[in-house]
């Protein structure tokens, strides 16, 4: 007998859970939010670099059937839609995160860290340009990553990215990382006592 309304599984419910911690997140220190996403995509893709063969010197080509095997691997479908020497097009009908992308459109930093990381490390620079978001209401994401400046458009721009030393962990956190996200939590805890104070002192000037 079939209980279940809809599908339940390990990779909706880890989709929801992180959507919604990430939704939380920036509620709570604000637009603060988007740079530890960027930080944990750049660790990240370092950590995916290791599950591919590592030549010494990466080809275009190399770079983006990597991002885009990557990225269909933990639940997106992604594919090629150019590739040039300056830069490559892929476009997404289905967002790893699913729906659930549009309660914390902001995790799209996890997509343009992780692609722009890979790219600065590889190439020496990238620039990610998310031309068109799922997390928005578009019916794709379309991501154009370039591998040198360009002014064509505006994007995020990845440069002098560090490399982990060979056998280390790109996810062993730096003390100051650490000691700014507890800045951030305490800025954000006095804002809100702030507001409760305020609002007590209005409730009294009313009765």
């Amino acid at each position: 007998m079939r209980l279940s309304k809809g599908e339940l599984n390990g990779h909706t419910f880890l989709a929801k859970l992180i959507t919604q911690y990430a939704l939380i997140h920036r509620k709570t220190i604000g637009p603060a939010a988007e740079n530890y996403i960027e930080q944990l995509g750049l660790r990240t893709g370092e950590w995916i670099e290791r599950f591919y063969e590592d030549p010494l010197h990466w080809t275009v080509d190399q770079y983006v059937h990597v991002i885009v095997d990557l990225k269909n691997s933990i639940g997106g479908h992604f594919e090629i839609v150019s590739v040039n020497p300056d830069h490559v097009v892929v476009r997404a009908k289905e967002c790893p995160f699913g729906e659930f992308v549009m309660d914390a459109p902001h995790l799209c930093k996890l997509t343009s860290s992780v692609f722009g990381g890979i790219a600065a490390r590889k190439f020496g620079y990238g620039k990610v340009s998310q031309r068109k978001r799922i997390a928005l209401g578009e019916p794709v994401c379309e991501v154009a990553i370039y591998f040198e400046p360009d002014d064509r458009e505006e994007g995020d721009i990845y440069e002098n990215v560090p490399t982990t030393p060979e056998h280390g962990d790109p996810f062993a956190w730096e003390e100051e990382t650490i000691t700014m996200l507890n800045y951030e939590l305490k800025k954000s805890d006095e804002m809100v006592i702030s507001l409760l104070k305020e609002l007590e002192d209005l409730k009294r000037e009313k009765s």
